[in-house]
């Protein structure tokens, strides 16, 4: 039997994972995932995001950053992704220490594997032994331990054949083109909540690639 096509996952977040939203933690915590179904689709997409870094005069080494990006760039990578075929999801935590209580809130790396076990939940029913690229952040013993639970929590029974997760690995964003795209998500989704200038349009440009964007709590 022939192996299935890998899909390509790529995980980024937006925004922190403190409660101290007074004195200048963000109001609201975004992860976005973007899937791949097929290789050849999201080579063609890196090959153009390095087309788009010449056609703008930006050095091989320039990172496609929402946040520091101009509005000039940032319209011209949306408007260069969307022709590929490609899916996301997102979830965003309102963290009003009014809405969302407990203690493991508190603890950053527990608050980050919730908010990632929240969207691959939700994303779920489309995984099939995906590769899954996170942006390469914290120490080595939290990226383990994040794998170790992603890994318990998104695979359907012992079987292999089964698994919705073939690999997990870590890469910084600046040398991954394709995660920049899932900084992209993350950082559009987050200004929709904040409800920031020019929130529309940035998401009108990516909306039809949109399966799920759940916000918690409600």
């Amino acid at each position: 039997m022939k192996n299935r096509i890998k899909q390509l996952v790529f995980i980024d977040e937006s925004g922190d994972t403190g409660r101290k939203i007074s004195e200048g933690s963000s109001r609201f915590f975004v992860i976005g995932m973007v899937i791949f179904e097929d290789h050849d689709e999201a080579l063609a997409c890196d090959q153009r995001i390095e087309l788009l870094k010449r056609e703008l005069n930006k050095s091989k080494t320039f990172e496609f950053h929402f946040q520091n990006n101009s509005d000039k760039v940032r319209r011209s990578f949306l408007e260069s992704i969307i022709p590929y075929s490609f899916i996301y999801f997102a979830v965003v935590i309102d963290k009003d220490p009014n809405k969302l209580v407990g203690d493991g809130f508190n603890v950053k790396e527990s608050f980050y594997k919730y908010a990632c076990h929240m969207v691959f939940s939700n994303a779920k029913p489309y995984l099939d032994n995906a590769i899954v690229v996170l942006d390469k952040s914290g120490s080595p013993t939290f990226q383990h331990s994040l794998k170790k639970y992603l890994n318990l929590r998104t695979s359907d029974g012992a079987d292999t054949r089964n698994r919705l997760i073939k690999k997990i690995k870590q890469q910084h964003s600046h040398s991954n083109n394709l995660l920049q795209i899932a900084d992209y998500v993350s950082g559009i989704i987050n200004r929709k909540y904040q409800k920031k200038k020019n929130w529309q349009s940035y998401h009108k440009l990516i909306s039809s690639k949109e399966m799920l964007v759940q916000k918690w709590p409600k």
